[in-house]
């Protein structure tokens, strides 16, 4: 367990989240190809621990899944009349591309304990976050780099009431670690500042599946929040912000109806809808443990829901084709955009194939664009800074990201 813990703090690079907010929904290569339609329903490997845990019902024997995700998010500033720190800093540049190339895996174990109960256990990213901007851009005193990490370990059980009925529970360890940059505008000079922290937090996983025919089943699902209570340390050349931290931060929970349907023996047709409570972010606020204040950032973000539909080709008995189209709401409105975290509403399409390698091993791959629609930013901290109250402001962000995602994504599946 040491090792794959090594592994995923290895190998769980943190991303531009590519769900709403900084959620990650990337759990499965299997799943890719449909834009994650049906996610609930679907039950095709032991990647339903984390949408499902209901569908190990469904999975015969012993399995195991392992999954690797290439995530290229692009994020670039386009400055529209924004104005200098005080003190006659210079504006700076526009920040280059604050996405970079990422990689997040995926594994997943489940197994019979007797005909109607199955144990699987998960390890995952179910959120991460990564932008990070040139060091002398135009914002710099309000981010230069924002970085979540999560790994998430999810035992879980299900049961097979009947021949119509699933349930399942699971329970998450999540994990997290955070670390925020920025430059301090002394009028002067322009110290750095870092503030790194993490800590542990708990939730549970539930789910149901319900077979309404032969062909034909509805899955429900909830993901409950994990409260984070984040400790670390503010560390800077600018001596007064040398001191310990804490922030604490609700990772919200969602709740998903998903269908899935065999149509006849070529086609499939999955759906999915997910709702996410991320209107429990309204701040982000960091608490030092000297006299400097905390630093305080409004959030306000809303509520969000996902839209997606997929479907299945099946062109051979060992070759499976799939397509997915998605629908994104993004939690962040243009009134309280930041630089930390500058997404907007995002389209997905999807495309991937399933191929059954042996008879024991199967392999998935998987590929999608996000279109992502322009965000505008208009963050106005010329007052003075709240962390620095004795220096100039921290300047006026104000212009638009041109912003898109590449994801490819490959899984090996094996029975024993």
């Amino acid at each position: 367990m040491k090792k794959i813990l090594l592994s995923f703090v290895i190998f769980t690079t943190p991303i531009a989240a590519q769900a709403a907010g900084f959620a990650l929904i990337e759990q499965s290569a299997s799943g890719m190809g449909n834009a994650y339609a049906g996610g609930g329903a679907v039950a095709e490997d032991a990647s339903t621990i984390f949408f499902n845990p209901a569908g190990m019902t469904y999975i015969q024997g012993t399995q195991i899944v392992g999954a690797i995700h290439l995530i290229k998010p692009s994020a670039e500033f386009n400055n529209k009349e924004s104005v200098a720190g005080g003190g006659g800093r210079p504006l700076g540049s526009e920040g280059g591309d604050a996405g970079d190339l990422a990689f997040v895996p995926n594994f997943y174990y489940k197994m019979d304990l007797t005909d109607t109960l199955k144990f699987g256990i998960g390890m995952n990213a179910p959120f991460g976050l990564k932008t990070e901007y040139d060091p002398t851009w135009i914002g710099r005193f309000q981010a230069i780099k924002s970085e979540l990490k999560t790994i998430n370990i999810n035992p879980a059980i299900a049961f097979k009431v009947n021949d119509q009925l699933s349930l399942g529970v699971g329970i998450s360890a999540m994990w997290a670690q955070a670390e925020l940059t920025r430059a301090v505008n002394l009028g002067v000079a322009e110290p750095s500042v870092k503030i790194k922290g993490d800590n542990w937090g708990f939730g549970v996983n539930l789910g149901a599946i319900y077979q309404a025919t032969a062909d034909t089943r509805v899955g429900v699902a909830y993901r409950s929040k994990v409260n984070q209570h984040l400790e670390g340390k503010s560390t800077s050349t600018y001596a007064p912000l040398n001191t310990n931290v804490t922030a604490a931060v609700s990772l919200p929970e969602n709740f998903s109806v998903s269908a899935f349907s065999r149509l006849n023996d070529t086609w499939d047709l999955m759906g999915d809808v997910t709702w996410t409570r991320w209107s429990r972010f309204k701040e982000l606020r960091i608490d030092f443990a000297n006299a400097v204040p905390d630093s305080v950032t409004p959030e306000n973000w809303r509520n969000t829901m996902r839209y997606s539909i997929g479907a299945n080709y099946h062109y051979s008995d060992d070759i499976k084709l799939r397509v997915g189209l998605a629908y994104d709401q993004e939690a962040i409105s243009d009134q309280f955009r930041t630089a930390r975290i500058p997404g907007n509403d995002r389209k997905w399409l999807s495309l991937g194939a399933g191929w059954q390698v042996t008879p024991s091993g199967k392999l998935d791959v998987g590929y999608s664009h996000l279109f992502i629609k322009d965000a505008s930013i208009d963050d106005n901290q010329t007052a003075t800074s709240p962390t620095t109250p004795a220096t100039p402001g921290n300047g006026h962000i104000k212009g638009k990201y041109d912003s898109n995602v590449n994801i490819l994504s490959m899984q090996y599946t094996h029975n024993f």
